[in-house]
């Protein structure tokens, strides 16, 4: 039997499929195996600790893979993609590629097929590709400059929203979730963990923001809003570029969505979708949000290496 293993290396978690030429026989979850957000040590541990543990629930051996495809976050860098193809080929036999991780969503999505896959979760990213195969990309150029609407920037965005209502004299339930979520009594303490250095976990505010916003908080709900409108935004770049209108008139344009923001925040989906709807009409949304580990598997059992 042949075996192939696909990855998709994330910001906030890694995840491994094995699959067989046409079923999936195991999937394991482990940590981040972003190498520039966590470093070499962690990255490599998080790849090594979840490929064995999916190739303990097959009962195989990792040597007995005979390609794998890696999506990960950062893989633009040379160094970073470089780092992840050497511990790949110590803790796996067979041919080895590393991919972005839009490029495995994309696959997931769309097969070989145009479209434009959007991903939202510990980065920001969209990715279309036309029909001649040539692919575009808007935003995901780092959390520092850029990211919209991923769950560190809604976090971020969520903090200075809460700022901006003190600056007011309002009170809001954005802050009290906040200031439960990180465990610190009072603004001036959310000020100083919000300025630290390094910078806390402020994807780690998602949830509370979007619970915020679902009770009626106007100062979360505007956050929300604005991640639904920025993810848009960067659709109607890529459209723009991709599908041009003097050569797709009136042509539908299939776009999906990828990534934990969308997975686990059903208001800035609809956010999403309202932005998208007026900047880019021409644009036909999935409802589902994409599994990109299984491009990663699409892409290894094609031999795309």
């Amino acid at each position: 039997m042949t075996y192939y293993l696909g990855i998709d290396g994330g910001g906030t978690k890694t995840t491994c499929i094995l699959g067989d030429e046409s079923s999936e026989l195991a999937r394991a979850d482990g940590t981040a195996s972003n190498v520039i957000r966590v470093g070499d040590e962690a990255a490599r541990d998080a790849l090594r600790n979840t490929i064995c543990d999916v190739c303990a629930k097959a009962a195989i051996d990792p040597a007995q893979i005979s390609r794998t495809v890696a999506g990960v976050a950062g893989a633009g860098r040379p160094e970073a993609r470089q780092f992840i193809e050497g511990v790949l080929r110590e803790a796996v036999g067979g041919e080895v590629r590393v991919v972005g991780d839009a490029d495995i969503a994309l696959q997931a999505a769309f097969g070989s097929g145009p479209g434009v896959i959007v991903i939202a979760g510990t980065g920001s990213i969209a990715l279309a590709r036309d029909a001649q195969g040539n692919t575009i990309r808007a935003g995901g150029w780092g959390w520092a400059i850029s990211d919209e609407g991923s769950g560190p920037w809604i976090g971020r965005a969520a903090v200075a929203a809460i700022l901006h209502a003190r600056d007011t004299g309002t009170n809001t339930d954005l802050e009290q979730r906040l200031l439960r979520a990180w465990q610190i009594p009072d603004v001036e303490q959310l000020v100083r963990r919000a300025n630290a250095v390094p910078p806390p976990d402020f994807g780690a505010l998602l949830t509370d923001v979007v619970e915020a916003a679902k009770g009626g908080d106007a100062f979360a709900g505007t956050v929300i809003a604005r991640a639904g409108r920025v993810l848009a935004l960067l659709v109607k770049m890529a459209v723009d570029r991709a599908f041009p209108a003097e050569t797709t008139p009136n042509e539908a344009i299939q776009v999906a969505m990828s990534g934990g923001v969308f997975a686990h925040a059903p208001n800035v989906r609809e956010a999403f979708y309202e932005s998208l709807r007026m900047l880019a009409p021409q644009a036909v949304v999935s409802p589902e949000v994409c599994d990109p580990v299984m491009g990663a598997l699409q892409m290894a059992r094609r031999r795309t290496i």
